[in-house]
């Protein structure tokens, strides 16, 4: 599965982008902690270009795998009961259901993320965990 999703999600970064670099796409508007850029999405899945300056509240999907390739900055993520640090180059692949964050941006640069969600994602199964 990891396999599939892996090659899932870059082959739908190379027909999103074709010849742009994922580096050379900036934030469209000023924010405070989370932007979030949606740039393609079909039936099947949705992708997201994700700057975070602070953290990323812990949530879950209760039907989306969701796959985060790291482009820009550092940062620690919870993902279910296990803390990463987070570097460009990193790949993560969170499974439906699995509790997740990013509790903290190291350093003065945000994180910025590729996101892709499968299937389709429109924001209504993000359920967030209370503290």
């Amino acid at each position: 599965m990891l396999r599939f999703n892996l090659i899932l999600f870059f082959l739908t970064a190379l027909l999103c982008y074709g010849q742009t670099n994922l580096a050379d796409i900036k934030p469209d508007r000023a924010y405070e902690n989370i932007l979030i850029n949606e740039i393609s999405k079909d039936s099947l899945q949705s992708n997201f270009v994700i700057w975070v300056k602070h953290s990323v509240p812990a949530h879950y999907h209760r039907e989306h795998t969701e796959s985060i390739y790291v482009i820009e900055g550092k940062g620690e993520m919870a993902l279910g009961d296990k803390t990463l640090s987070l570097k460009p180059g990193d790949f993560i692949v969170i499974e439906p259901n699995t509790i997740h964050s990013v509790t903290k941006v190291k350093g003065k640069r945000p994180l910025k993320v590729l996101s892709t969600q499968a299937p389709f994602f429109d924001g209504s199964d993000r359920m967030i965990v209370k503290p």
